[in-house]
């Protein structure tokens, strides 16, 4: 089908969507009426660019008078980038640069009053918006230390990027200072635009390589003082997060509201989380929490769904219990109940309303599904917020009063209404143009069923059967899939894209989660601990070996094609054949070929230390298993890729080579690990199109 084509289908009102999102986060200012009056359409579109409202929705930067617009974007690394920032006075209507030079992570004071943001020299500065004056938190020249940014690996692997946050009361910033001095540094060319090559560097640890040493700091603004938190010698780990507890009320009427500074320490192997409470002036820290697996790792990210309470107390959200559940904390950090003991897995807190003494979550119901719900604790009654089987994500007001519910469906896209809390609901986006441009173009849609594998586990898949298909006839098969720990391919969501594409050429096109994914509980989602691709593969072989006993599949004719961790399962199943011949050919995209040489920090989450886990590591690399290699391969690579670099496939190659293996290889100069090129990213899909019509 026409690219074209697919851009009418696809084409959503996507800058009035991300605006709702905006207004949601900043409607404690707006009126129910000037909010609704915004949404239809009475904007002045010259002040809020799409890239501005895209950056309010990420960030939740707004005050009652001010918020930030960036232009000229620069991207750093997946989620960071550089940008000539501006402050907005929504009262005075002006527009002022924060500085003459590109910066990064701005950042809002609560009062209203400062703006944080990093330079290009690593150094953190304060923008004093009363006086227009731009101060240096921090100092120095040294492009190996990250004050209060994120390098390369914290960003990747936990997802942050800015790593300060101001104190409630807008007097101090904790921000967390990572030292690479003894990372190791990967090199790379860049080809393109000169004569001779350039060479790229990056501080990158791969496993059981030295990290970055980590230090949390903080800076008085009124003091200009900065003072280092005092740490346990023995937590020399990751420290992903911090943040701050809400102002307590004081008990005397001499006292100031406090707030503590909270650390979240994560050790090198990731199977124990301590949470740490800070006094931001003494700069004592003590244990507030702690939470070890022998068994598996220790998920950081749920962290990031805590919802602190004003009387000091905390809903945590943690799957000890071997579903992500909720929990209520004291203040002093002890377990007084379970809040949710159902067996499910929950996906967000959303937000604690102390008023109504409500908790709003979202869960998945079923693997496949998530609806949203409200828990009140006084009564102990839990309500569904959602109708409708297929995905619900909320978007709160930050007072907790309304929301917006993004409902959609395998084969309903994505539609938006508001609603108030024990009240009315309205219509704002219902994407009927596209739901109709997709039943016109005659694409057939997805379907889900269910595998069950060679020793018993029941697998959620999905298929789209190929364009005017008869069920007389016997089609080739394409299965494409992920099978990264705590992924998820295959949700009751619409998207619509290459499977669809393979479809119309006469392809029927299936993925199937496996072991290790997402939304069954911790065993099924830990089941691939220190032994990553082996379990995988097998699930991946038996989805093959159901299909191969269809009426319809012509069992001589089965591809199998994944990117990144998808790549490198790709080779792992090719390896796995065992003379059975199970696909005929795999295509590899940016493709792991031995764990020992990826980063650190996502590598030893799920296999430990190599110094520890030799095994699990020689069982999981591909490149000792070149030998065994079935089926004709593409391999695909970008040059640049920072993140699988492309001396996975480069030694892959020479493992194929000297065990006398024939394959393909498509490379990507100057392009990295998602081919950002466009031109390069047509390219490679015209380029496997190719090579399955070749092959099959």
């Amino acid at each position: 089908m026409a690219q074209n084509t697919f851009a009418r289908i696809f084409a959503t009102d996507m800058r009035k969507i991300t605006l709702i999102l905006c207004l949601m986060l900043t409607s404690m200012w707006l009126s129910a009426d000037d909010m609704m009056h915004i949404l239809r359409g009475g904007y002045d579109a010259k002040t809020l660019t799409a890239d501005t409202m895209q950056y309010i929705v990420n960030q939740g930067q707004t005050t009652d008078r001010y918020r930030l617009e960036y232009e000229n974007k620069q991207q750093l690394f997946r989620h960071s980038f550089m940008a000539d920032y501006y402050l907005v006075d929504t009262q005075k209507h002006t527009r002022t640069r924060l500085s003459d030079v590109p910066v990064r992570d701005a950042y809002l004071s609560p009062n209203g009053k400062y703006v944080v943001y990093a330079k290009a020299d690593n150094n953190l500065y304060i923008y004093k918006i009363d006086f227009k004056t731009e101060v240096a938190l921090t100092t120095g020249d040294n492009t190996e230390i990250f004050n209060g940014i994120s390098d390369w690996l914290y960003e990747e692997e936990f997802g942050v990027t800015r790593l300060f946050a101001f104190s409630p009361d807008s007097k101090l910033v904790a921000f967390v200072r990572l030292d690479e001095t003894e990372v190791p540094t990967f090199d790379w060319q860049v080809f393109l635009g000169a004569n001779y090559p350039k060479t790229e560097s990056l501080r990158y640890p791969k496993a059981g390589e030295a990290n970055a040493k980590a230090t949390v700091c903080v800076y008085d603004i009124h003091y200009k003082t900065i003072r280092t938190m005092e740490l346990p010698a023995s937590m020399d780990g990751y420290l992903p997060r911090i943040a701050w507890t809400p102002l307590t009320k004081p008990t005397k009427k001499d006292e100031q509201p406090t707030s503590d500074l909270v650390i979240l320490h994560m050790n090198r192997d990731q199977n124990k989380m301590d949470v740490l409470k800070g006094n931001p002036k003494s700069t004592v820290c003590h244990p507030f929490y702690s939470e070890q697996s022998k068994q598996y790792y220790v998920d950081f990210a749920l962290f990031d769904q805590w919802q602190w309470l004003s009387d000091g107390r905390v809903i945590v959200l943690s799957e000890k219990g071997g579903y992500n559940q909720a929990y209520l904390y004291s203040s002093q950090g002890i377990e007084q109940k379970l809040l949710t003991p159902q067996q499910q897995d929950i996906i967000a807190l959303y937000g604690y309303d102390e008023k109504l003494q409500t908790l709003y979550y979202q869960a998945a119901n079923t693997p496949m599904t998530r609806h949203a719900y409200a828990l009140n604790l006084k009564k102990n009654t839990t309500t569904c917020l959602t109708q409708g089987e297929g995905t619900h994500s909320l978007t709160f007001s930050r007072d907790l009063t309304r929301y917006i519910d993004c409902y959609q469906s395998i084969n309903l896209p994505q539609r938006y209404t508001l609603h108030t809390i024990g009240g009315a609901s309205e219509l704002i986006l219902d994407n009927d143009s596209v739901l109709q441009a997709w039943n016109a173009s005659g694409l057939p849609n997805k379907e889900f069923f269910t595998i069950t594998t060679e020793r018993g586990d029941i697998l959620n898949a999905w298929r789209i059967l190929p364009k005017d298909f008869d069920a007389t006839k016997r089609y080739p098969v394409v299965m494409m899939q992920y099978s990264g720990p705590a992924s998820q391919r295959v949700t009751d969501t619409w998207r619509k894209r290459f499977g669809h594409y393979l479809a119309a050429q006469g392809y029927l096109v299936v993925c199937a989660d496996g072991r290790g994914t997402n939304a069954r509980g911790r065993a099924w989602r830990n089941a691939t601990y220190m032994e990553l691709g082996v379990k995988e593969a097998e699930d991946q072989i038996s989805v093959a070996r159901y299909l191969k006993t269809l009426p319809y599949v012509d069992a001589s004719r089965l591809a199998l094609c994944g990117w990144s961790y998808g790549g490198y399962q790709t080779l792992m199943c090719l390896s796995k054949q065992g003379g059975e011949t199970i696909w005929q050919c795999g295509i590899a995209i940016a493709p792991v070929t031995s764990w020992r040489l990826y980063d650190s920090a996502y590598t030893e989450r799920y296999m430990r230390r190599p110094q520890v886990n030799e095994f699990g590591y020689d069982k999981a690399d591909v490149m000792q298993l070149a030998g065994d290699l079935q089926g004709q391969l593409l391999l695909v690579h970008g040059l640049a890729d920072d993140n699988v670099h492309a001396q996975q496939s480069w030694l892959y190659v020479d493992a194929l080579v000297q065990a006398g293996k024939q394959f393909e290889m498509q490379f990507y100069p100057d392009d990295n690990h998602f081919l950002r090129n466009r031109s390069n990213y047509e390219h490679l899909h015209r380029r496997i199109m190719l090579f399955l019509n070749k092959q099959l």
